[in-house]
Protein backbone atom coordinates (compact mmCIF):
# COMPACT_ATOMS: atom_id res chain seq x y z
CA UNK A 1 0.00 0.00 0.00
CA UNK A 2 1.24 3.40 -0.79
CA UNK A 3 2.07 5.84 1.65
CA UNK A 4 -0.76 8.09 0.55
CA UNK A 5 -2.93 5.32 0.14
CA UNK A 6 -2.20 4.75 4.19
CA UNK A 7 -2.82 8.21 5.29
CA UNK A 8 -6.63 8.30 3.64
CA UNK A 9 -7.14 4.59 4.69
CA UNK A 10 -6.39 6.23 8.64
CA UNK A 11 -8.27 9.26 7.92
CA UNK A 12 -10.96 7.43 6.25
CA UNK A 13 -10.87 5.21 10.10
CA UNK A 14 -10.45 7.86 12.19
CA UNK A 15 -13.50 10.19 10.47
CA UNK A 16 -15.45 6.98 10.99
CA UNK A 17 -14.88 6.45 14.66
CA UNK A 18 -15.16 10.36 15.10
CA UNK A 19 -18.82 10.04 13.75
CA UNK A 20 -19.63 6.27 15.35
CA UNK A 21 -22.63 6.42 17.43
CA UNK A 22 -22.37 6.86 20.94
CA UNK A 23 -23.78 5.09 23.84
CA UNK A 24 -25.89 7.87 25.80
CA UNK A 25 -26.56 7.67 29.35
CA UNK A 26 -30.13 6.67 29.08
CA UNK A 27 -28.67 3.89 27.28
CA UNK A 28 -29.65 5.19 23.96
CA UNK A 29 -27.66 5.39 20.76
CA UNK A 30 -26.64 8.23 18.62
CA UNK A 31 -28.78 11.66 18.74
CA UNK A 32 -31.46 11.86 21.32
CA UNK A 33 -34.44 10.86 19.22
CA UNK A 34 -37.90 13.16 18.66
CA UNK A 35 -40.19 12.54 21.39
CA UNK A 36 -37.44 11.81 24.20
CA UNK A 37 -37.36 14.15 27.31
CA UNK A 38 -34.56 16.71 26.99
CA UNK A 39 -32.37 16.41 29.63
CA UNK A 40 -31.68 19.61 31.88
CA UNK A 41 -28.64 22.26 31.17
CA UNK A 42 -27.49 25.33 32.52
CA UNK A 43 -26.23 28.19 31.00
CA UNK A 44 -24.75 31.63 31.79
CA UNK A 45 -26.11 34.89 30.35
CA UNK A 46 -24.24 37.86 29.58
CA UNK A 47 -25.49 39.17 32.91
CA UNK A 48 -24.09 36.58 34.61
CA UNK A 49 -27.46 34.48 36.06
CA UNK A 50 -27.81 31.07 35.48
CA UNK A 51 -30.60 29.31 33.44
CA UNK A 52 -31.82 25.96 33.61
CA UNK A 53 -33.91 24.24 30.51
CA UNK A 54 -36.31 23.07 33.59
CA UNK A 55 -36.42 27.43 34.21
CA UNK A 56 -38.48 27.18 30.81
CA UNK A 57 -40.34 24.59 31.13
CA UNK A 58 -43.93 25.43 29.29
CA UNK A 59 -41.92 27.53 26.61
CA UNK A 60 -40.16 26.20 23.42
CA UNK A 61 -36.19 26.27 23.29
CA UNK A 62 -33.99 25.45 21.40
CA UNK A 63 -30.46 23.92 22.40
CA UNK A 64 -27.72 24.02 19.66
CA UNK A 65 -24.33 22.72 20.20
CA UNK A 66 -21.32 24.40 18.07
CA UNK A 67 -17.43 23.78 17.90
CA UNK A 68 -15.79 26.53 19.19
CA UNK A 69 -16.00 30.41 20.02
CA UNK A 70 -14.42 32.55 17.99
CA UNK A 71 -14.33 30.60 14.87
CA UNK A 72 -15.97 31.98 11.50
CA UNK A 73 -18.98 29.48 11.75
CA UNK A 74 -19.76 29.60 15.04
CA UNK A 75 -19.69 32.74 15.28
CA UNK A 76 -21.73 33.52 12.31
CA UNK A 77 -24.25 31.00 13.99
CA UNK A 78 -24.21 32.67 17.61
CA UNK A 79 -25.07 36.38 15.61
CA UNK A 80 -27.54 35.65 13.83
CA UNK A 81 -29.51 33.98 16.89
CA UNK A 82 -28.20 37.28 18.28
CA UNK A 83 -29.67 39.10 15.23
CA UNK A 84 -33.47 37.67 15.29
CA UNK A 85 -33.39 37.49 18.99
CA UNK A 86 -36.06 39.70 19.68
CA UNK A 87 -38.20 37.75 17.07
CA UNK A 88 -37.43 34.70 19.35
CA UNK A 89 -38.53 36.62 22.59
CA UNK A 90 -41.25 37.81 20.98
CA UNK A 91 -43.09 34.09 20.44
CA UNK A 92 -41.63 32.67 23.57
CA UNK A 93 -38.73 30.78 22.64
CA UNK A 94 -35.41 30.08 24.80
CA UNK A 95 -31.80 29.60 23.14
CA UNK A 96 -29.27 27.61 24.57
CA UNK A 97 -26.13 27.04 23.01
CA UNK A 98 -23.87 24.51 24.42
CA UNK A 99 -19.72 24.04 23.54
CA UNK A 100 -17.36 21.86 25.48
CA UNK A 101 -15.31 25.45 26.18
CA UNK A 102 -15.07 27.00 29.78
CA UNK A 103 -17.37 29.53 31.18
CA UNK A 104 -14.76 32.04 31.05
CA UNK A 105 -14.18 31.83 27.46
CA UNK A 106 -18.02 32.11 26.81
CA UNK A 107 -18.24 34.95 29.50
CA UNK A 108 -15.80 36.73 26.71
CA UNK A 109 -17.56 35.41 23.20
CA UNK A 110 -21.21 36.62 24.72
CA UNK A 111 -19.67 39.94 25.41
CA UNK A 112 -17.50 40.33 22.57
CA UNK A 113 -20.77 39.78 20.13
CA UNK A 114 -23.70 40.82 22.50
CA UNK A 115 -24.98 37.83 22.95
CA UNK A 116 -28.23 38.27 25.17
CA UNK A 117 -29.03 33.96 25.72
CA UNK A 118 -27.26 31.55 27.75
CA UNK A 119 -23.92 29.66 26.66
CA UNK A 120 -23.40 26.12 28.34
CA UNK A 121 -19.57 25.32 29.23
CA UNK A 122 -19.48 21.56 28.98
CA UNK A 123 -16.16 21.12 29.37
CA UNK A 124 -17.05 17.43 30.61
CA UNK A 125 -19.12 17.12 27.65
CA UNK A 126 -21.68 15.56 29.59
CA UNK A 127 -24.45 17.46 27.96
CA UNK A 128 -22.74 16.58 24.55
CA UNK A 129 -23.35 12.73 25.76
CA UNK A 130 -27.02 13.20 27.22
CA UNK A 131 -27.92 14.81 24.07
CA UNK A 132 -25.72 11.79 21.71
CA UNK A 133 -23.87 14.68 20.02
CA UNK A 134 -20.60 12.82 18.32
CA UNK A 135 -17.41 13.74 20.01
CA UNK A 136 -14.83 16.04 17.50
CA UNK A 137 -11.89 13.44 17.15
CA UNK A 138 -8.18 14.82 16.17
CA UNK A 139 -10.52 17.42 14.25
CA UNK A 140 -12.81 15.42 12.53
CA UNK A 141 -16.67 15.56 13.16
CA UNK A 142 -16.74 18.51 14.63
CA UNK A 143 -20.21 18.70 16.14
CA UNK A 144 -23.21 21.34 15.39
CA UNK A 145 -26.40 19.89 15.66
CA UNK A 146 -29.55 21.40 17.17
CA UNK A 147 -32.46 20.49 19.30
CA UNK A 148 -35.77 22.04 19.57
CA UNK A 149 -37.55 21.21 22.47
CA UNK A 150 -41.42 21.40 22.61
CA UNK A 151 -43.15 23.24 25.63
CA UNK A 152 -43.52 20.22 27.60
CA UNK A 153 -39.47 19.71 27.61
CA UNK A 154 -39.65 16.80 24.60
CA UNK A 155 -37.47 16.85 21.59
CA UNK A 156 -39.39 17.97 18.56
CA UNK A 157 -37.39 18.68 15.76
CA UNK A 158 -33.40 17.54 15.30
CA UNK A 159 -31.05 19.40 12.69
CA UNK A 160 -27.85 16.77 12.69
CA UNK A 161 -26.35 19.40 10.49
CA UNK A 162 -26.32 23.18 9.89
CA UNK A 163 -25.80 25.63 8.00
CA UNK A 164 -24.74 28.46 10.40
CA UNK A 165 -26.04 31.36 8.21
CA UNK A 166 -29.79 30.10 7.54
CA UNK A 167 -29.89 28.05 10.83
CA UNK A 168 -31.59 30.47 13.36
CA UNK A 169 -33.86 31.40 10.51
CA UNK A 170 -35.16 27.60 10.18
CA UNK A 171 -35.52 27.20 13.97
CA UNK A 172 -37.61 30.03 14.21
CA UNK A 173 -39.85 28.76 11.68
CA UNK A 174 -39.78 25.45 13.10
CA UNK A 175 -40.61 26.77 16.73
CA UNK A 176 -43.28 28.99 15.49
CA UNK A 177 -44.98 26.43 13.60
CA UNK A 178 -44.50 24.06 16.93
CA UNK A 179 -46.24 26.56 19.08
CA UNK A 180 -48.86 27.36 16.39
CA UNK A 181 -48.35 31.50 17.32
CA UNK A 182 -49.93 31.27 20.17
CA UNK A 183 -48.95 33.80 22.51
CA UNK A 184 -46.54 32.53 24.86
CA UNK A 185 -46.81 32.29 28.66
CA UNK A 186 -45.35 35.24 29.98
CA UNK A 187 -42.11 34.02 31.87
CA UNK A 188 -41.16 32.83 27.79
CA UNK A 189 -41.25 36.15 27.05
CA UNK A 190 -38.41 37.35 29.96
CA UNK A 191 -34.87 38.49 28.74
Amino acid sequence: MSQQARRIAIALLVAGIGCASRQRPDGGKGLLPVGARAPDIAGQTLDDRTVHLVDVRGCAAVVYFYPRDDTPGCTKEACAFRDNWSRFQAAGIAIFGVSNQSAERHRRFASEHQLRFPLVADESRATEHAYGVPDAWLGFAEARVSFLVDPAGRVARIWPDVDPALHAGEVLAAATALTGGAAPPAHCTKS
